[in-house]
């Protein structure tokens, strides 16, 4: 794999741990995913995953004048009927107020299965879609939080397979595994064929 940086694309994000992420899963690539310029603020009016992500490309784009890649992503629960949903990150105030709520919302429910979800739309300089994919990772709700790695509901989320929550997972382990992970190697693998 190359290390000299060949491209560069837009992550149309204002968190810079989901940019950190991003650039550690696809770190070898040859791609560099820098942040939005200033102003960058899409109003995410979409109702599923899919089409918050393409609106927060298109902004991206237009406003950089560069390709764009967005993610819009967020943890389904089978019981809450697939919330907290597209609202995973406005559920409640904070990080933690968000975990407290789920579990309270979850107290008493036997059936605690869930997933991460992420959509992914790349887009050109004029925000038409060039490729979107979408990744998953199954898992359930923990009774309590464990873990100080990751961000969001890691801490509560119980990945199939490995009896420990993504906050106790190495970096590299959850980047190899995550929602996020599946749904960038796809887009890699588009960027790398049609666009390096």
């Amino acid at each position: 794999m190359e290390s000299n940086v060949s491209i560069k694309i837009v992550f149309a994000t204002g968190n810079p741990h989901k940019l950190q992420e991003i650039n550690e899963i696809s770190r070898g690539s040859g791609i560099e995913f820098i942040l939005p310029p200033v102003g960058f603020d899409p109003d995410e009016t979409g109702s599923t995953f899919e089409e918050n992500s393409f609106i927060k490309a298109k902004e991206a784009a237009l406003l950089s004048k560069c390709i764009a890649l967005a993610d819009d992503s967020g943890l389904c629960v089978e019981a809450l009927n697939g919330e907290p949903g597209i609202h995973s990150a406005r559920y409640a105030e904070t990080p933690q107020a968000r975990i407290d709520k789920l579990l309270g919302n979850l107290t008493d429910v036997a059936n605690r299965k869930a997933k991460f979800v992420c959509a992914m739309t790349l887009v050109d300089e004029f925000g038409n879609i060039l490729d979107k994919e979408i990744g998953e990772c199954y898992g359930e709700i923990a009774t309590e939080q464990s873990g100080t790695n990751g961000f969001g509901y890691d801490p509560v989320f119980l990945v199939d397979g490995y009896g420990v929550t993504m906050a106790e997972m190495s970096e590299d382990l959850k980047n190899t595994i995550s929602h996020r992970a599946n749904a960038l190697a796809k887009i890699i693998t588009y960027i790398k064929s049609e666009l390096v």
